[in-house]
């Protein structure tokens, strides 16, 4: 089978990719309007299966909560702990530098500052941090000289090096965004590398870090720690929890209950090293990042692309380790309540834009004759699983049950049709309990805003009353919109979040 797919691929590459481009959409659009045209062609087989959707969706909300609660407690730990102390029990750790590549268009200056400050603030100390600030020429040039001039004034003796790339627009075979723009943040880095006698490649880390975020004091000194200790340094991928908090009370009500959500999902997936895959921001070994050639420019989405672009090279040793501290992000923010809510959308639609990925995913997975078997199709079927039911899993969970007997008149007269809404509802009701612990989560490990009024507190827990239209308005809508593009080749641009 392998044999056959290898050689379909590498005959017809440009049939076959087109082909795996229409594939997520096409499950997508399926499952969907499974419950319609399966109402009518096989109704007692679509509420079984609506049944065992419903289970699996239990399942999967039951351990993400307590996976989440396990990573917070981590996390809570992981804050106080002393990890210079143990950063200090290798003798060559002064010799360990991070470059921090930062892509940036017209972000504010604050928010910039605000980054910079907080790696400035390391208990590693900052001498051993180089952040790369990577602006885009197409920001235009007064705009990026008057950033460059005040970051330097405020931060130029504050690190080993402070380093400023302008990335060229329109070259040739690229896609502007994030990955093309940090692929040209690594080249300027390197020729300045050449130039430093105490940079040594083996003992350096490369991170990618969104422009809006603030590390932890401790973030440095644990990957330095884990870098250090760790005998796999050059085949491990090191992810913090990405944390939508840094302006949560600022946001309207139904995005920051989107953010909250996504906050605690993103603590739950450290604890599930299975399918931990890095996101947004994340670090590893300068060495493998450049046996790998640096990030692709012909991308939008880099995160996922970075794995199983090292995966596959690697033959399948690279791996995701969690770093249990938080790395505080900006939720996506705009003037007012609708372009907020655009700003959330269109942030939401790049991120399922994800899926573009799995061409080049499936297409490494079959022509790879290195990585074992197992672990590749578990990773691959996990990423999969992910992307295609992205818009799938609100519409099955909400519609599912409702439609067949509506639909259909005679199975509604059927045991299984009278009591499939009922059975639907009880086993989704269990999830409940899942929420509530997601609440509790969320409420400990969001940071507490000094002067927010008393109401506001006291409405917090029941703000959830709306995350069926957040899920709606922000997960499957877009999700199905990112698909459809993929799925007509009506390629997405990339659109930067707006910051306030």
């Amino acid at each position: 089978m392998f044999v056959f797919l290898r050689k379909l691929i590498r005959r017809y590459p440009n049939k076959s990719h087109r082909a795996l481009e229409i594939l997520p959409g096409l499950v997508s659009w399926s499952l969907i309007l499974l419950p319609v045209w399966g109402s009518f062609l096989w109704p007692l087989g679509l509420a079984y299966f609506i049944i065992i959707f419903d289970i699996y969706w239990l399942y999967r909300s039951t351990t993400m909560a307590v996976f989440a609660m396990m990573s917070h407690f981590r996390i809570e730990a992981n804050k106080k702990y002393d990890w210079m102390g143990d950063v200090k029990g290798f003798g060559d750790w002064k010799t360990v530098y991070h470059v921090v590549v930062i892509p940036t268009y017209k972000e504010p200056i604050t928010t910039l500052e605000r980054t910079l400050k907080a790696m400035a603030s390391q208990t590693l100390g900052s001498k051993q941090i180089i952040p790369v600030v990577a602006f885009e020429e197409r920001a235009g040039k007064e705009i990026n000289e008057a950033r460059r001039e005040m970051l330097e004034k405020k931060f130029g003796d504050k690190f080993a090096k402070l380093i400023f790339s302008y990335h060229p627009a329109n070259i040739r075979g690229e896609v502007v965004g994030k990955s093309s723009n940090a692929a040209w943040g690594a080249k300027i880095f390197l020729k300045e590398m050449k130039k430093q006698k105490d940079w040594q490649m083996d003992k350096m880390t490369i991170s990618s870090v969104d422009c809006d975020v603030v590390l932890h004091p401790n973030h440095m000194a644990a990957l330095t720690y884990k870098f250090l200790d760790s005998p796999r340094r050059y085949r491990t991928i090191w992810q913090g929890a990405i944390m939508f908090y840094n302006n949560i009370e600022k946001i309207p009500w139904p995005m920051r209950v989107y953010g909250r959500i996504a906050s605690v999902i993103n603590m739950g997936m450290l604890m599930r090293p299975d399918r931990l895959i890095n996101f947004s921001t994340y670090s590893l070994s300068l060495k493998l990042m450049d046996e790998v050639g640096y990030w692709d420019s012909d991308v939008i989405p880099e995160d996922y692309r970075i794995f199983f672009k090292t995966y596959f090279a690697t033959g399948g040793e690279v791996e995701v380790e969690p770093i249990f501290l938080p790395i505080f992000a900006d939720a996506a923010e705009a003037v007012g309540f609708w372009n907020t809510f655009v700003n959330t959308y269109e942030q939401v639609k790049r991120w399922a834009w994800g899926a573009s990925d799995d061409v080049y995913i499936i297409k490494n997975y079959i022509l790879d004759k290195k990585a074992p078997f197992w672990d590749k199709t578990i990773r691959v079927f996990k990423v999969l699983e992910d992307h295609m039911l992205w818009p799938v899993n609100w519409f099955i969970i909400t519609l599912g049950a409702t439609l067949p007997p509506l639909l259909n008149d005679k199975f509604s007269r059927t045991v299984i049709g009278k009591t499939l809404p009922q059975v639907a509802s009880a086993i989704l009701t269990l999830s409940l309990v899942s929420l509530l612990a997601i609440m509790v989560v969320d409420f400990k490990a969001r940071p507490k805003v000094e002067g927010l009024s008393w109401w506001r507190k006291a409405l917090s827990p029941f703000e959830f009353v709306l995350l069926p239209v957040v899920g709606f308005f922000f997960a499957a809508i877009p999700g199905i919109d990112a698909h459809t593009r993929l799925m007509l080749g009506k390629y997405l641009e990339y659109r930067v979040t707006e910051k306030v």
